[in-house]
């Protein structure tokens, strides 16, 4: 039988290149990590053109974005529970290829409408809102999927791994997306989306790694139900998942109102793209941060202060006097926010069993939805008075909470990055 060099290469050595290289040195997971990469890169590229296809091409207004952002949001927020059950019971990888050949087909479709000129902002609210659906199932069954793919070790390499492929995502894909809308037109962003998604569908086609044999003996509602109770029975996890919630509602408000920030800055395309990807570089460079924090035994008090200085950054960004500050503000927010995402991430995902982790992922996935219904909140928060306001409001709300969190609850601050998974 033939060996790949990986197998012919010492021991000694293979064990210190796996050192190094963390999830990446398991050759499923580099693939499903790069296919990953595409569908990510389709799911911020076909947001980010919606919101300037109503804006801009269709001329909606600020309360027309909060409702693509309800529409988008309220569908996933209602799977996303029975999507963790499904992801417990079928095989995750069938799973991830119907959402992916799914997505697929309804970018296509927007793709369509919009290159034919016959798109309506109807279309995008009623096409968003489908997508919402098969985004509920999406979220639970990535999060409960990567793991079957590493070792245990890896976990919060792979937690990192993953907030790098969204934050690199951030990076290149405004930049991407600004120059199709520029010479291609939004129908051109689609277009690409559609590649994305079909380059996912092909690699969980090619991987053979399945799901472990689910019991059957429960019912879909009390599986459900106990996956909740399960959340709920641990103080931990209530409060982070419950942290996060609050850090996508309230403090993103200002990715969804991006586009008017990008009129009263008098800045095209370009900058549009520019203040996206700004806030990936600063993703990418907190990913690069927590792997050098991420063992400190006072992880807890850096993961809050991260947060602290993300709620100030964006208040900070809401009255920028120009934009060059305004940048300087999002390279700042995108920085200290992933300090908490990653160190939350990881804390869930070592000490979940792994016969809940499907249900458990569904009720934390259920935070991805809130961008966008925060962004309802923020729209019609930004038609009364303006998108400054809207996005101020939110960082002081946002700050209140975690001050209250960080005070009142010893189990999250005094997190010892050295004993993540501890009970």
């Amino acid at each position: 039988m033939a060996t790949t060099a990986e197998e012919r290469a010492p021991s000694g050595f293979r064990a210190k290149t796996a050192e190094k290289l963390g999830a990446l040195s398991n050759a499923k997971y580099r693939r499903y990590w790069l296919g990953s990469l595409g569908s990510v890169g389709a799911i911020q590229i076909a947001t980010m053109a919606q919101g300037w296809l109503i804006v801009d091409k269709l001329g909606g207004s600020p309360l027309a974005i909060g409702f693509l952002g309800a529409a988008t949001a309220i569908p996933t927020i209602l799977v996303n529970l029975f999507g963790g059950v499904l992801a417990d019971r079928v095989d995750r990888r069938k799973l991830i290829m119907s959402v992916s050949a799914a997505s697929s087909l309804l970018l296509l479709l927007l793709a369509v409408l919009d290159s034919t000129d016959m798109i309506e902002i109807w279309h995008v609210v009623a096409i968003a809102s489908v997508q919402g659906l098969v985004m509920g199932f999406d979220g639970p069954v990535r999060s409960s999927y990567f793991p079957l793919l590493i070792d245990r070790k890896h976990m919060m390499s792979a937690v990192a791994l993953g907030s790098v492929m969204w934050q690199f995502s951030r990076l290149v894909t405004p930049i991407a997306g600004g120059f199709l809308i520029r010479y291609g037109g939004t129908e051109s962003v689609f277009y690409v989306g559609v590649v994305g998604w079909v380059s996912m569908l092909l690699v969980m086609i090619s991987l053979r790694v399945q799901s472990p044999p689910p019991d059957k003996t429960r019912n879909v509602v009390e599986d459900m139900v106990e996956g909740v109770k399960f959340v709920l029975s641990r103080r931990d996890f209530v409060l982070l998942i419950g942290l996060t919630y609050a850090t996508h509602f309230f403090g993103m408000q200002y990715m969804q109102l991006m586009p008017f920030f990008v009129k009263r800055f008098g800045v095209d395309e370009a900058g549009f793209g520019t203040m996206f990807s700004i806030v990936g570089l600063g993703a990418l460079t907190g990913t690069l941060v927590v792997g050098q924090v991420r063992s400190h035994p006072r992880v807890g008090y850096i993961m809050l202060g991260g947060s602290l200085i993300f709620t100030a950054a964006i208040a900070g960004f809401a009255y920028a006097p120009n934009f060059l500050v305004a940048l300087v503000f999002l390279y700042i927010a995108g920085l200290a926010n992933t300090i908490y995402f990653v160190v939350a991430m990881t804390v869930l995902q070592l000490r979940v069993p792994e016969r809940m982790r499907g249900r458990v992922m569904g009720v934390y996935t259920i935070t991805f939805s809130l961008i966008p219904l925060g962004a309802l909140m923020g729209g019609t928060v930004a038609s009364i008075y303006d998108e400054r306001v809207a996005v101020f409001v939110g960082a002081v709300i946002l700050a209140t909470i975690f001050v209250i969190v960080g005070v009142t609850q010893p189990i999250i601050r005094n997190l010892d990055g050295s004993k993540l998974a501890d009970s």
